[in-house]
C-alpha cells in the first residue's frame, strides 16, 4: 500500500492553523507515514526555541506520536530523502522548493483550511 509521508513543515503548518494532519485521509486512503528525521526537527525546535514555533512543534509531536508510523533512514537530508521516497509514495509538504523537486504526487495545505492533491 502507498504511503503518505508528512514533511516537517506541513505538521507546523498544520499545528498552527489548527487543520487536522488526518484530513488528508478524505483525498487518498493511504497509511501516514513521517521521518525520524522529522521527528528530530521538531525535537530540535522544541529544545532551541521559544514561543509559538516551540508550542506548534511539542503539539505536533504529540501528535504524531500517537497516530503516525515513523519510517527509519539512513544518513542524508530530510529533503533528498523525500524526494527518493516520491518516487513510490506522496508527500505532504507546504516546502516550495521540496515541492519542485518530487517526482509523485504532492499534498499541499491550501489557504491553511484544507488539503489538496497536487500534480
Amino acid at each position: 500500500m502507498k504511503k503518505v509521508i508528512l514533511d516537517t513543515n506541513l505538521l507546523l503548518e498544520c499545528v498552527k492553523n489548527k487543520v487536522d494532519i488526518f484530513d488528508i485521509k478524505n483525498i487518498v486512503d493511504y497509511d501516514i507515514y513521517t521521518l525520524d528525521k522529522s521527528i528530530g526537527e521538531l525535537e530540535d525546535i522544541v529544545r532551541k526555541k521559544r514561543g509559538k514555533n516551540r508550542d506548534n512543534a511539542k503539539l505536533a509531536l504529540q501528535i504524531i506520536k500517537e497516530r503516525v508510523k515513523v519510517i527509519k533512514t539512513k544518513e542524508g537530508n530530510v529533503d533528498d530523502i523525500l524526494v527518493e521516497l516520491s518516487k513510490e509514495d506522496i508527500i505532504a509538504t507546504q516546502d516550495k522548493d521540496l515541492k519542485k523537486r518530487l517526482k509523485g504526487g504532492i499534498i499541499i495545505l491550501r489557504q491553511g483550511k484544507y488539503f489538496v492533491l497536487d500534480k
